[in-house]
């Protein structure tokens, strides 16, 4: 019997979501005594742009096609691109 290879969507989300871990344990430990503030807002910042980016490349800067890429509104695509200057 062969074996069955991961799908592209079950290999993807595992090593992601493991960096993400890896980094938010790193910034904590980093930060000593000092109580971080708008974490949430520092981590979409920091990830949004580069995500939007790759993403407007792949679709070959089709917007429409973009935005069903990643499952959001093409009014919101454009609203998050004209907010990084991309």
């Amino acid at each position: 019997m062969a074996k069955k290879e991961p799908s592209f969507d079950s290999y993807s989300k595992k090593p992601l979501k493991e960096e993400v871990r890896k980094a938010m344990k790193r910034y904590f430990r980093q930060l000593e005594s000092n109580a971080p503030i708008d974490v949430y807002e520092l981590v979409l910042s920091e990830i949004e742009p580069p995500l939007l980016i790759q993403t407007m490349k792949y679709a070959r800067n089709n917007q429409s096609k973009a935005a069903k890429i990643l499952g959001i509104n093409r009014t919101t695509l454009r609203t998050k691109l004209k907010k990084y200057k991309i």
